[in-house]
């Protein structure tokens, strides 16, 4: 089936992730806002958000001033390093709700691995799930050594969102995932804009009349994956939900794949322990 922008993934928990969302990291205010109520509008339909991104006041305030029904919107959220264990991801979660002004969050992710409280954190989530209090629970920047330690529990993630673009793109960790029935949604797909400008990149854009910011983010979606660009721009939000009246051939996906250099533009959770 040809992808669309309504296009969605199942997730293990019983809901479906849009494979398109906005990115809001970095956002404040009526910037924030504007941008969520553009994606809205041009049929966008996840909003990515956190508690550590100190906006989820705004990303509530546009989706409640938007037409679009809550039930479908897909947001997610995040429970930071400093909050987490067991009783602080309980209240984490309450507390961006309140932000939110939100019965609940379609999806709520472990923002990184820390040592030493991540299973204590997990714990919590799962109980959070069972409450309804979120949709889906998974992590975010969590390598495949992160992911095994999760093996065991009674309630599996249903995403790993981690930095995912042709110029880092670590085989094992998606490898992983597709075994274990783990969605992989890529955080910075465009690499933060350093490698628009790539020759290999550049060549298969003029060749589809795109641009490298389209290619980079079909690349994601061919290959499955939930892409999240972040921008405030309305032209950029509008280019980089212009994608699905294309496709990349196998041979350039190939070419796309040979790029990975391991480049991260982001935190290297790599040797997290």
């Amino acid at each position: 089936m040809a992808l669309r922008v309504s296009s969605s993934l199942p997730l293990r928990h019983g809901n479906a992730i849009p494979v398109l969302g906005l990115g809001v990291w970095q956002a404040s205010g009526k910037e924030c806002a504007n941008a969520v109520r553009t994606a809205l509008d041009l049929g966008i339909r996840l909003i990515d958000t956190a508690s550590m991104y100190g906006n989820e006041k705004e990303v509530g305030e546009a989706i409640r001033a938007s037409k679009v029904p809550r039930d479908e919107v897909f947001v997610t959220t995040k429970v930071w390093n400093d909050e987490q264990g067991y009783g602080g991801t309980l209240g984490a979660c309450e507390a961006s709700l309140r932000r939110l002004r939100m019965e609940y969050v379609d999806l709520y992710l472990v923002h990184w691995p820390v040592p030493g409280k991540r299973l204590e954190t997990w714990r919590a989530m799962g109980r959070l799930l069972k409450g309804g209090k979120v949709r889906s629970v998974g992590v975010s920047n969590y390598m495949a050594h992160h992911l095994a330690e999760l093996e065991d529990s009674l309630v599996k993630p249903a995403v790993n969102q981690i930095e995912l673009h042709p110029f880092l793109h670590p085989v094992d960790v998606t490898e992983y995932c597709r075994a274990h029935e783990i969605v992989v949604e890529a955080y910075s797909p465009l690499a933060r804009g350093r490698k628009l400008r790539d020759a290999t990149v550049a060549r298969i854009a003029a060749k589809h009349e795109k641009t490298a910011a389209q290619v980079l983010i079909r690349w994601g979606l061919q290959h499955g994956f939930v892409e999240i660009p972040k921008s405030i721009r309305p032209e950029r939000i509008r280019e980089n939900a212009d994608v699905f009246d294309f496709a990349l051939t196998a041979a350039e996906m190939k070419e796309l794949d040979a790029l990975n250099q391991g480049l991260h533009v982001t935190w290297d959770p790599t040797d997290a322990p």
